[in-house]
């Protein structure tokens, strides 16, 4: 592996810091059809359009030095081999490899890391064991009734891949099977889930990998409660995905338990037991497998060094180009799908959490800007909100737009002689070449400038398959962005800060209420007016 430096420390760097002066203007006339086909990139499932991207040959072919020169795909394959890449040197970090693809890799014919794929392996084997139980009804209820529904308690990474790949594969679901997800802590958003539910026939899949996290276990608390008030053995109900040798690994408490592993992230994790176990139920064993196989052939294409070969790869240059050289702080994401609602929410996690960084891999802090802002909706919703912003605003806004040709129940009517679909697919192209190429006008307030970066994602139909590649694309994406830019983009020290004075806070609580004061006499000033602020009422 390449020795890790700062990405202006890169000879590319100034090349391109030199070509940003004079970057390819798409506001001149149309991209030229010539244009639109080279510079498209496909692979595993998926074309990336990016000939409305402000770039040309020499851009190009200094993006190309920039990943060669910052061993970006020899950090990634080290990545996969297992190296230990969640660390920072000479500090205190979490010193851990980095195998979300070790899941994949049963699929790629040759794992990277054979130890890790091996404990998938027998993960994989026992999720196939009890989902082959409810099938036949050895796992059933007290009755013997088939389960109809699962609760999935989770938050963070436990909670917004899996979702996200849920919705987006809605279409694939299980007759009889419906999923339900609890996130917040908020006490609301469990009594909602809980209260609709038949609770004899529900399972509880309560996922965090250190059985520790505050919001999941007060949520389980709240989930077996209501349990335990019909009549129900919770133990019957819930299942675990936590680490081995967890608080959470415990037969005493839980149906069943799958396990997580250290080297894999939250954010990371859809494809793990994390996801595996909720998607498994609601979608069946063979359709994970197609989630993992298209991860799998993601994973593969972002081994090839070529960026015009490598979708994640030159999207995330491209990324890097925007933010870093043309001065573009937010990235837009704009899944033309409506089964995609919740990706983008995803992708801020993803992105946001890894390479929300201000200091390298040595501990120092880095003179240049790193991960963007991560926002956006389905189009074409968005249109008819926020758009306008991104056409005649201030702030030029890169735009990655992501599409699919058929849709995917395969239900349309033609309307004044096109197809929702055609109509829907109008409109993801139609944005892609107005923001590039503008509007001239004597109104100005009807003038458009273009020259805004935009890059189109298109696959032929959202199923698991293109789904599991989908998600290992923009995986793939942030942490090429973070090798070059030489950030860990696998540890979130940010997240702690306020997880530590909430529980400060806590206590501060716990305490007042045991004091007999609370309850009627006393209290301190100082205790007093927190917990006013706080809303928590002076007695019981």
């Amino acid at each position: 592996m390449p020795a890790l430096r700062n990405m202006d420390a890169l000879a590319a760097y100034e090349k391109l810091a030199a070509l940003s002066r004079h970057p390819y203007d798409l506001s001149r006339s149309a991209p030229p059809p010539d244009r639109f086909a080279s510079y498209l990139c496909r692979g595993a499932g998926f074309d990336l359009l990016y000939a409305t991207q402000r770039v040309d040959g020499p851009v190009l072919a200094a993006l190309q030095e920039l990943a060669d020169e910052s061993g970006a795909v020899d950090q990634f394959l080290a990545m996969k081999k297992g190296a230990v890449l969640n660390r920072i040197e000479g500090y205190a970090s979490e010193e851990r490899q980095v195998l979300h693809t070790a899941m994949r890799d049963l699929f790629a014919g040759h794992p990277h890391a054979p130890e890790a794929t091996s404990l998938a392996r027998e993960e994989l084997a026992k999720l196939e064991d009890f989902l082959a139980g409810l099938e036949t009804g050895r796992v059933a209820n007290e009755r013997g009734e088939a389960f109809t529904d699962l609760v999935h308690i989770g938050i963070g990474g436990s909670d917004l891949g899996p979702r996200a790949v849920y919705l987006g594969l809605a279409a694939f679901r299980r007759p009889g099977r419906n999923v339900h997800f609890i996130s917040n802590v908020d006490p609301d958003d469990a009594a909602a889930v809980i209260r609709g539910l038949d609770l004899s026939r529900t399972l509880v899949n309560v996922v965090s990998k250190s059985g520790t996290t505050l919001e999941t276990l007060t949520n389980e608390e709240l989930a077996r409660a209501a349990f335990a008030r019909a009549g129900l053995d919770p133990r019957r109900h819930f299942l675990a995905v936590t680490g081995q040798s967890s608080p959470m690994d415990n037969p005493e408490r839980y149906l069943r338990s799958f396990y997580m592993f250290g080297f894999i992230g939250g954010r990371y994790s859809a494809t793990s037991m994390v996801g595996a176990v909720m998607l498994g139920f609601a979608l069946g064993y063979e359709n994970f497998i197609e989630i993992l196989r298209g991860a799998s052939e993601m994973d593969t294409a972002a081994e090839e060094r070529d960026i015009r070969q490598n979708p994640a790869l030159l999207l995330a240059l491209l990324g890097i180009w925007n933010r870093n050289f043309l001065g573009c702080p937010t990235v837009a994401i704009l899944p033309y799908s409506q089964a995609l609602i919740r990706f983008t929410a995803h992708l801020q996690q993803l992105d946001m959490e890894s390479n929300g960084k201000s200091v390298n891999r040595q501990g120092q802090k880095i003179p240049y800007p790193t991960g963007p802002i991560v926002w956006g909706e389905p189009g074409t919703n968005g249109q008819h909100a926020f758009y306008q912003l991104i056409h005649q605003g201030t702030e030029i806004i890169p735009t990655e737009l992501i599409g699919f040709r058929y849709n995917q129940y395969q239900e349309d009517t033609l309307i004044e002689g096109t197809t929702s679909q055609e109509k829907l697919m109008a409109n993801l192209l139609a944005q892609s070449l107005a923001l590039a190429t503008g509007q001239e006008s004597d109104n100005p307030n009807r003038r458009f400038a273009g020259n805004r970066p935009s890059a189109v994602l298109m696959a032929d139909r959202l199923t698991p398959r293109t789904m599991g590649a989908l998600l290992a694309l923009y995986e793939a994406k942030v942490v090429f962005q973070g090798f070059v830019w030489n950030i860990n983009s696998f540890d979130q020290e940010g997240v702690q800060l306020g997880k530590k004075l909430a529980t400060r806070l806590l206590d501060h609580f716990g305490r007042c209420r045991q004091d007999a004061a609370y309850n009627g006499g006393m209290m301190d000033p100082a205790g007093w007016s927190l917990l006013q602020a706080a809303g928590v009422p002076a007695r019981e």
